[in-house]
């Protein structure tokens, strides 16, 4: 380890974001559409005045958004630099509209976003109605015809446990394997016009809750025997499952750490001066 290492401290972040413009997550050479990530690290490196790369929990396709999305950077900057202003603020106000940082902390040498993290949960929205509605066209995912919630509940009680997903992996992401520990998952109807699934697990493949809700959807329009999930579940074929739902409805929603990691990830805010 260099001695520039050695002085550098860990900073945690915590960012939400309207995923529609961007390419997603991860950097891409997608021309003039950007990602999340180098518009972040461009402003966070303005405000530092150093080169900053980021790690994740995880990425997001383009057009999917995250509500608690958790990072973290290296910096040579001490802490004190971080509570001498409002450094989200700051860094905020070098960003669009669509990108907003929410808290920072000062977080342990051990802690990595996207190693660290034990499970995340994620939900994807619907809004069943006869029309659609022109202000949830970017966050939600508009089915006119009404949808019967506990054919869907009946098909997610299957999700439950530990299974190989292979069937709901979308190609492009290297991965040792296809097992997964899905700890929850659920349709709420949660407003008058507009149901919410609802998904907790160890781990998601690409594009595994797009593929599920949009296997599941279909199923429920074709009044298919339910049985017919549990069978594309097992066949670990991608070619048996169906299209994925459309990204705009999907949020990353919450990512869960250890708890000793936690509680070392100290909150970090402007020192106020005594009145």
């Amino acid at each position: 380890m260099t001695a520039e290492n050695r002085n550098k401290i860990k900073i945690k972040f915590i960012v939400s974001y309207d995923g529609t413009d961007y390419c997603g997550w991860q950097k891409q050479n997608h021309g003039h559409v950007k990602s999340v990530a180098y518009v972040l690290e461009k402003a966070l490196s303005s405000i530092l005045n150093e080169e900053i790369g980021l790690y994740a929990s995880g990425r997001t396709d383009a057009g999917v958004h995250a509500a608690n999305q958790v990072c973290h950077f290296e910096t040579t900057k001490p802490e004190s630099f971080f509570t001498n202003i409002d450094f989200a603020w700051a860094v905020n106000s070098k960003l669009p509209a669509s990108i907003v940082i929410k808290d920072i902390w000062r977080a342990p040498g051990e802690f990595h976003s996207t190693i660290s993290s034990e499970y995340k949960t994620y939900r994807y929205i619907v809004y069943n109605s006869d029309r659609p509605s022109v202000f949830l066209s970017r966050y939600a995912h508009w089915i006119r015809n009404a949808i019967d919630v506990d054919y869907l509940n009946s098909l997610s009680a299957m999700l439950i446990g530990t299974h190989d997903f292979k069937s709901f992996q979308s190609v492009g992401s290297e991965v040792p394997h296809t097992v997964r520990t899905i700890y929850r998952a659920q349709w709420l109807k949660t407003k008058k016009n507009t149901l919410e699934f609802r998904i907790t697990g160890s781990g998601f493949l690409k594009q595994m809750v797009r593929n599920i809700v949009g296997t599941q959807l279909f199923l429920e329009r074709t009044k298919e025997d339910p049985k017919s999930f549990a069978q594309i579940i097992a066949a670990k074929d991608r070619q048996q499952a169906k299209a994925p739902a459309p990204p705009q409805g999907l949020y990353l929603w919450k990512v869960y750490y250890p708890k000793n990691l936690e509680s070392q990830c100290r909150l970090l805010k402007k020192i106020r001066p005594s009145q």
